[in-house]
């Protein structure tokens, strides 16, 4: 009978195990003698960007450290919060939503809705970027240096999950939500062409962005988005 290691999982990741085995929070897995540790713990689902402390056999371990036969993986989380890399966010195609509302709190979210993996992963190493992703496969590429796994269905959970995990400062309403571009106070005079006569008689104070010239006024929808700032910082 061979051997086998068993990678045992913290109840937090134990969503990114196989069905089977999420209620016993454990995974075994076979044993290969050129098999690392980082290896095995991705092998059984878990990115290793979702991972902290691990132990073999109640010994600390590293993600290079050799298994062994008959071996007990020992799986942390990560530590909350962690230090949000100088380049900021970078957000794959399928987290569209998110990157606006991250960027409604003043953060730093780059996001395209063409970039396929390969692009993702060279533009974050290439900005220092963190990658935020709900692919665990993308994680698991050898090349990202950073990124996390978002957690959550809808944008309200999504917001949440990585405001917690990078409690990052936010100043809401100084980013542009199209581009992410700084936003800056502008005179009524120098937008008034390009606005709805409606717009024009209603409303005094105009912001632009620095990069894409988009225009913003505190409108129609200035509840909406306060609620959302409100419910997403406390403030």
């Amino acid at each position: 009978m061979i051997e086998g290691v068993d990678v045992v999982v913290p109840v937090p990741l134990r969503f990114l195990l196989p069905p089977r085995d999420r209620h016993r929070g454990m995974r075994r897995m076979r044993f290969d003698p050129d098999a690392t540790v980082g290896h095995l713990v991705q092998a059984a689902g878990v990115p290793l960007t979702e991972v902290g402390e691990l132990r073999l056999n109640g010994t600390p371990a590293t993600h290079a450290t050799r298994a062994v036969a008959g071996g007990r993986i020992e799986v942390a989380e990560a530590a909350r919060p962690e230090v949000l890399p100088a380049g900021g966010f970078l957000l794959d195609v399928g987290l569209g939503t998110l990157a606006r509302r991250l960027r409604l709190l003043g953060l730093d979210a780059a996001w395209s809705n063409e970039a396929d993996d390969s692009d993702l992963v060279a533009r974050a190493l290439a900005e220092e970027r963190v990658l935020l992703t709900q692919d665990r496969r993308l994680l698991m590429r050898r090349a990202l240096a950073r990124g996390a796994l978002v957690r959550g269905s809808r944008p309200d959970g999504q917001l949440a999950d990585v405001l917690d995990r990078f409690a990052p400062p936010v100043a809401p309403l100084t980013r542009c939500t199209a581009c992410g571009g700084a936003l800056e106070t502008v005179p009524k005079q120098e937008v008034a062409h390009r606005l709805e006569a409606g717009t024009r008689r209603t409303y005094e104070d105009f912001v632009r962005c620095r990069a894409c010239a988009r225009v913003y006024w505190h409108g129609a929808h200035a509840r909406r988005i306060d609620a959302m700032i409100r419910s997403a910082t406390g403030r």
